[in-house]
């Protein structure tokens, strides 16, 4: 057997219930807030319009599988309407969600994400379930498989690439830093490989913030992002320039996840000492701040932003 997850820090824990994960979107927040009163018509709805916008559907079914009754809720409409997809991709998530939090075994969750994928084939969202699992309780070849899953139904899967470098970014770090570490190789291929206009480009940035987190974690890199010399390499520095460039070009204002990104690209800003460019990024991200990178390697999250922000826009 694995062994159980380790604890998250209080930092983490806090950030879960003082940030909100359906970012700037508001249908997904009105049917979030339905779906607690038990009136899951409302997901139903929302998740019959997302169709096979696949980045936008993990996007809602996660952030919906967060509210604590929806496994209950998911039960209710699956008892109404047996053959719906949606609900059984809702009641395979919320599992999934539930068994990270240790309120469910995970073998229950990996069920039900497995008939969630018989009822949908195309759908790569249970296998993000999956893959989400595996990231806390799995072996890495399993990852590694799960991710190949979710590729194959939608290559530039946004939330499914994170996971994974999120993942890789933990490999060796009691070895102390290494710019050629592979989650860094990993994330220049997949930007290499995305279309232009993908959101992908900025998964080099995404990387180097992992493993810092990794890194800290092992006690290998100092607590203090912005002091700890990480982003003030010369690969750091071609690798935040170039994501910043991309921004500037192909800004993905409909992307449901675009605001993950742009957190990480403003801490990185932010790490780098890079003021002006921090402040155009904290404009468009407004009050949609995201527990990650701020809360890396376990500071408090808001805290950490605010601060931040204050201090990029002359405000402090």
């Amino acid at each position: 057997m694995p062994p159980p997850p380790p604890p998250l820090g209080r930092a983490r824990r806090r950030a879960a219930q003082a940030f909100d994960p359906a970012l700037d979107d508001a249908e997904l927040a009105a049917a979030r807030a339905a779906l607690a009163q038990g009136r899951w018509q409302a997901a139903r709805s929302l998740l019959a319009h997302t169709g096979d916008d696949f980045d936008r559907r993990g996007h809602r079914v996660t952030v919906l599988a967060e509210e604590p009754y929806s496994t209950a809720w998911a039960r209710d409409w699956l008892l109404a309407e047996p053959d719906s997809a949606d609900a059984c991709v809702l009641l395979a998530l919320s599992l999934v969600r539930r068994a990270l939090r240790g309120k469910e075994k995970p073998v229950r969750a990996r069920e039900a994400c497995h008939a969630a994928a018989a009822l949908a084939p195309a759908d790569p969202t249970p296998w993000l379930g999956l893959l989400m699992l595996e990231r806390r309780f799995g072996a890495e070849e399993e990852a590694v498989r799960l991710f190949g899953e979710i590729r194959a139904r939608y290559a530039d899967h946004h939330h499914a690439h994170h996971l994974m470098v999120a993942r890789l970014a933990e490999r060796h770090a009691g070895t102390g830093p290494d710019p050629l570490h592979e989650v860094y190789e990993f994330a220049a291929h997949c930007a290499e490989q995305a279309p232009a206009d993908s959101p992908l480009a900025i998964l080099p940035v995404v990387a180097h913030a992992e493993r810092y987190r990794a890194l800290a974690a092992a006690g290998q890199v100092p607590a203090d992002p912005a002091g700890s010399g990480h982003w003030s390499g010369r690969r750091a520095r071609q690798v935040m320039k170039a994501a910043f460039d991309w921004w500037l070009e192909w800004e993905q204002e409909g992307h449901p996840r675009r605001l993950v990104d742009l957190n990480f690209l403003a801490h990185a800003k932010v790490c780098e000492g890079r003021g002006a460019e921090a402040a155009a990024l904290f404009h468009r991200i407004g009050e949609h701040a995201t527990p990650d990178p701020w809360s890396y390697p376990d500071h408090d999250p808001d805290t950490a932003f605010r601060a931040a922000r204050a201090t990029a826009l002359g405000t402090a």
